[in-house]
């Protein structure tokens, strides 16, 4: 198994900002074909959307490189074999059973973690949860070896440019949604919404329709980890997107705080509609702007001006 040393003894504080006096914007994402590709490259519909200036079977072939990478970290360095059956629908779900034990010399492989899932169950996988958010804060850099480590560059630099730049501009882009500042080479017209931003507060939520642990993978992999915070990942897969919604509503809600929520599936678009939030659907097709690279703090703009009124950043009218 991987390092497990340095291990907290205790369970991080919830540190989440307090937004009573801001203006809050929380962007919900979908993950899968949205801030990563990764099934449609396995299934050759992204490479299809741009007729024949993509090569299908290079596409299928990088998606299944990913696949095994994605595998490979969860069962080396994240216990997914031992909790795969146990889907949480996030990591502090657990965080009552924990007690705190320093996991340093912890021997996960024999603890017997196992059915029923009984309160001395909860407290095995709650410590498993509890060492995927420490992994998670680590970072890969700190966990790959120089070999694998470049073996990772080089399939992220490799997808990137078979994807236009898919994954670097929406990691760009989440980097813009957390400071609330469009990059200002590109929009040379963002300065004009600097005095309001000062005065607001930017989070990124991440829900997907994946398992928890994969997901954490994916993030890390795709290089999302910076952006997001491991308590700010949500699993969907048990409970359903409305239930997620709900969760992060009670958690962030206020008179100050907007929501929109970007994805590329129905799931999402009906989640948000029962929150009467707006949403964004991601297309793979290269003429829309609702992509990466593509979309903009403005097009979302007009979608929270929709829904919440008139903002500095719904000046732009969006592309059909």
């Amino acid at each position: 198994m991987g390092d497990t040393s340095g291990f907290p003894s205790k369970r991080a504080k919830n540190t989440d900002a307090k937004i009573e006096d801001h203006k809050v914007s929380v962007y919900v994402w979908d993950m899968d074909e949205t801030l990563i590709l990764l099934k449609s490259l396995l299934n050759g519909t992204y490479a299809e959307a741009h007729g024949s200036s993509k090569d299908v079977e290079k596409g299928k072939e990088i998606g299944k490189m990913w696949e095994k990478l994605i595998l490979d970290l969860c069962d080396d360095y994240f216990h997914y074999e031992q909790i795969e059956n146990f889907n949480e629908p996030f990591l502090d779900s657990l965080s009552k059973f924990d007690d705190g034990r320093d996991l340093s010399d912890y021997n996960f492989d024999q603890d017997g973690l196992g059915p029923p899932k009984d309160d001395a169950n909860k407290r095995k996988l709650a410590y498993r949860l509890r060492a995927a958010g420490y992994m998670y804060e680590k970072g890969l850099r700190n966990i790959f070896n120089q070999d694998l480590t470049e073996k990772w560059d080089h399939l992220y630099q490799m997808t990137d440019e078979y994807t236009d730049g898919w994954l670097s501009s929406a990691r760009s882009f989440l980097d813009q949604c957390s400071t609330g500042q469009e990059d200002p080479i590109a929009c040379p017209d963002s300065a004009k919404g600097k005095a309001e931003k000062s005065n607001s507060h930017c989070i990124n939520i991440l829900v997907t329709s994946g398992s928890l642990i994969p997901s954490l993978a994916k993030c890390l992999l795709f290089r999302l980890d910076g952006l997001i915070k491991h308590k700010d990942v949500y699993s969907s897969w048990e409970v359903g997107k409305v239930q997620c919604f709900e969760w992060i509503k009670e958690r962030f809600g206020g008179p100050n705080v907007e929501f929109c929520v970007i994805g590329d599936g129905w799931e999402e678009c009906e989640a948000a509609e029962a929150m009467r939030w707006p949403f964004v659907q991601i297309d793979l097709r290269p003429n829309s702007s609702h992509r990466f690279p593509g979309l903009t703090l403005r097009t979302l703009g007009f979608y929270f001006s929709i829904v919440y009124g008139n903002r500095g950043a719904a000046t732009d009218e969006v592309e059909e």
